[in-house]
């Protein structure tokens, strides 16, 4: 019962991974016994599972997900948002409004405009439909302040870390408040322009070596150094 491949290798759709008493996982699918990759990534595997974590990918809405998109248009009773998928979302006026939404008097845009950035949840989605969003819950809404930027999607569950630990640290220590987009997209808030420029450079690190060992230990020291730095530039 071989595997094909070395842990965390680099994998090309096609290549033969394993055969015989394995499943495929993420990214990778049976043929005549034997699994392949089905995608460009990393494979592993994980209790007879050989999964394939992509290096690049889009953004596969689910129901309940937290997003964060961009308005592109103005509907008619509605806004179009580009959530980092092959399609766009729909969010509608009548979700947003406090009111009976009217079409005759409500300006939507001066609500919400192209360009604008919002928080927002899947409210639902299946194959034969748009994704619809909701902004109707607490935490949810357009954007106000604070730092945009965006990593690979497969990324986001390493930059959370088991049980939420690295992205917790990185909350704490850098005092901003952090809100991950399940679709990639992420809004950084802190009290000064330079937490919220740690914070970044370290979600970037934890981006490009998300593959490689010993990334939590490197992630706790460049945060104590960022720290010590700071304090040793507010005595100075």
């Amino acid at each position: 019962m071989p595997t094909f491949f070395e842990k965390k290798q680099l994998v090309t759709p096609g290549e033969l991974l394993a055969e015989g008493d394995y499943l495929p996982g993420e990214n990778s699918y049976v043929e005549n016994g034997k699994i392949y990759a089905s995608r460009i990534g990393l494979v592993d595997s994980d209790n007879k599972k050989v999964n394939v974590v992509a290096l690049r990918a889009f953004y596969v809405p689910k129901t309940g997900d937290i997003i964060i998109g961009t308005i592109i248009e103005v509907g008619f009773n509605g806004w179009t948002v580009d959530i980092q998928a092959p399609y766009t979302a729909l969010l509608r006026a009548s979700d947003v409004l406090s009111r009976p939404f009217k079409p005759q008097n409500d300006e939507l845009s001066a609500v919400l405009n192209a360009g604008d950035l919002i928080v927002a949840k899947i409210a639902s989605y299946d194959r034969a439909h748009d994704p619809q969003l909701t902004v109707a819950e607490p935490g949810l809404g357009k954007i106000t302040r604070g730092q945009i930027l965006r990593v690979t999607p497969t990324k986001i569950p390493r930059i959370i870390g088991r049980k939420g630990s690295m992205i917790s640290m990185i909350k704490q220590e850098t005092n901003c408040q952090i809100i991950l987009g399940l679709n990639g997209v992420i809004l950084v808030t802190g009290k000064t322009p330079e937490n919220e420029e740690t914070a970044i450079m370290v979600i970037r690190k934890i981006e490009e070596e998300s593959h490689t060992s010993g990334l939590t230990d490197r992630i706790t020291q460049l945060l104590k150094e960022k720290k010590q730095q700071v304090i040793e530039e507010t005595q100075q």
